[in-house]
């Protein structure tokens, strides 16, 4: 059964929603919860708020509208960053990699069972305002991160990339920037990448020759999620060298390449949901063909006519839950939910008419077997790799809340 696009959504996007609203972004998308997501609404508990809330109850408010159904927390980059270099290369394609997940054998069969991550956890006790000690003094550090970074000198150095003039617009820079790394010297491309990313001179020289080895080829075509980010963060240097990015931000604002630093998880989704200015800019040039930007506010519309929408079902029909009654988006094209369905699920109409319905009497055996495996994955090795050809099964860890506002989310005998 389709359970909807990958979508990535920033705190902009997830603000704008009221909790009813929230509950439709989470039911018909498979979101992808970036780490900065976590460090945004983390740094919020270091954050002014307005007259009559707490810093907690704005925190607690945004985690409770946060998906937790069919959300996963995608890996942090810096982790990605590292295999990529080390030739383990992650699919570019949408798929989200997620972190903390251990090989399983049963019944002759391996796969991969995932717990929930530190962050997943840390949303459930945000939600109920709680907040441990830990998580406050690293809100404090997050708020300086996000505040103060120094592009002075970054700024300078760029300034000498154009000697036959600054771009004039975002698509140029990010045209100059291509045309470097995508350039004839490879070599020298990849080297001055590395240094950019801070990557120890040790390391580099192994990166360099494993490169050689592998007969010079291309960044793109030798290290794809480095290239990416190689890609992101040059365009950003040199859009701000040219002053189509600000380098400094308003007091007590987060800076702009938190904002940037969104992209490096846009090979992870098929649809990039935000209310930000720079990236209502900048996401578009970034996208693959099967990838779609979507303003916040436009989808937020969508949702509250759905809201709308499925407010008018009985009653007798709401108490099943919404993931029972609406496991797909109505059939009208007019809605946006629809089209982006139509668009990333090209094959989900034809699915919806050919499902069969649930046998609930197999449900007994299917949560004997799903803690059976919960009981094997606790002695399983963490470390142990198991390539994607290889998975004959993937189970992850959940705990859904069953109401948010108005809405059942599932009904009360599951």
């Amino acid at each position: 059964m389709p359970a909807g696009p990958i979508l990535i959504f920033d705190k902009s996007a997830l603000q704008a929603l009221s909790l009813d609203e929230s509950n439709w972004l989470d039911n018909f998308f498979m979101t992808n919860i970036t780490p900065l997501f976590f460090a945004e609404t983390l740094a919020d508990l270091e954050k002014e708020v307005g007259k009559g809330r707490t810093p907690e109850e704005v925190v607690g408010h945004l985690a409770l509208k946060t998906p937790d159904m069919q959300a996963t927390a995608c890996a942090h980059h810096e982790k990605i960053l590292g295999g990529d270099l080390y030739g383990q290369h992650i699919p570019l394609d949408g798929r989200i990699p997620r972190d903390f997940g251990k090989v399983v054998e049963l019944d002759g069969k391996r796969g991969i069972y995932f717990e929930k991550t530190p962050e997943e956890e840390a949303l459930e006790r945000w939600y109920n305002r709680e907040f441990l000690d830990v998580e406050r003094q690293i809100a404090k550090q997050w708020r300086r991160n996000l505040c103060g970074l120094d592009h002075e000198h970054s700024y300078s150095f760029f300034q000498n990339w154009f000697p036959l003039g600054k771009p004039k617009n975002v698509t140029q820079a990010k045209i100059l920037a291509d045309a470097y790394f995508d350039g004839s010297s490879q070599e020298a491309a990849l080297k001055f990448g590395l240094n950019l990313f801070g990557i120890p001179l040790p390391r580099i020289a192994e990166i360099l020759a494993r490169w050689g080895n592998a007969g010079d080829p291309s960044i793109r075509e030798f290290t794809p999620y480095f290239r990416h980010l190689y890609g992101v963060d040059l365009f950003f240097n040199l859009a701000m060298a040219a002053d189509l990015i600000s380098r400094v931000r308003p007091a007590g604002k987060a800076d702009n390449k938190v904002d940037i630093a969104y992209l490096y998880y846009l090979p992870f989704c098929q649809v990039f949901l935000s209310n930000d200015n720079l990236h209502k800019r900048v996401v578009p040039l970034f996208l693959r063909d099967d990838q779609s930007f979507i303003v916040g506010d436009e989808l937020k519309a969508d949702l509250r006519k759905l809201d709308s929408h499925y407010a008018e079902l009985p009653d007798d029909v709401k108490v099943s839950g919404f993931y029972n009654f609406a496991p797909d988006p109505p059939e009208d094209p007019s809605f946006l939910v629809t089209q982006l369905w139509d668009k990333h699920l090209p094959r989900w109409r034809q699915i919806k008419a050919e499902r069969v319905p649930r046998d609930k009497s197999k449900d007994a055996a299917i949560v004997a077997d799903l803690n059976r495996l919960k009981n094997a994955a606790e002695a399983s090795d963490p470390v142990e790799r198991l390539p994607l050809e290889e998975m004959q099964f993937v189970q992850i860890t959940r705990n859904p809340q069953r109401r948010k506002g108005k809405w059942l989310c599932y009904p009360e005998d599951a």
